[in-house]
């Protein structure tokens, strides 16, 4: 699993419009979050995503961009996105390599019943690819201010 002080594995994903985000691309601009849930649509994860779209401005005065990745495809995405009225972008990883680049493909036993899935899991990186907080397990409620609140305390950090 990674933790804080790993350096952040690149990659290079398609968002719900099929417009390729790479990670390495923001370095030395923009801190990033980016967080791994299971599934477009459940309850849990239309919570977290719709917390973090209505947050995106204040991350985004703090040099922060809001990343989310699940396994659905782009097409899946984009209906989620403009049913839930979503605006952080969600990426694809339809193949799973980036989650399990990131360690959060894992197994899981939902009702005695073992399967791989997503581990519900968000990383802070900074603007020089450095992970500086790595959260397993994440409850989706409140996570967001939780997140912003450290995105925060990470560029005032960054100004001394």
């Amino acid at each position: 699993m990674l933790q804080s002080g790993d350096i952040a594995p690149p990659f290079s994903l398609p968002d719900a419009d099929m417009e390729i985000f790479d990670l390495t691309s923001v370095a030395g601009k923009h801190h990033v979050v980016l967080y791994f849930y299971p599934r477009d649509r459940t309850p849990g994860c239309t919570l977290q995503a719709a917390d973090f779209s209505d947050h995106e401005d204040d991350f985004a005065r703090h040099g922060c961009i809001v990343v989310g990745v699940s396994p659905d495809d782009c097409l899946t995405h984009a209906e989620f996105r403009d049913e839930e009225g979503l605006s952080i972008r969600l990426l694809s990883d339809a193949d799973k390599e980036v989650c399990q680049l990131y360690g959060v493909w894992q197994q899981k036993e939902v009702d005695g019943v073992k399967k791989m899935g997503v581990r519900r899991s968000t990383f802070i990186i900074d603007k020089h690819g450095t992970i500086r907080h790595a959260f397993y397990d994440v409850a989706p409620r409140g996570h967001a201010a939780a997140v912003f609140d450290l995105v925060k305390k990470l560029e005032s950090d960054n100004a001394e």
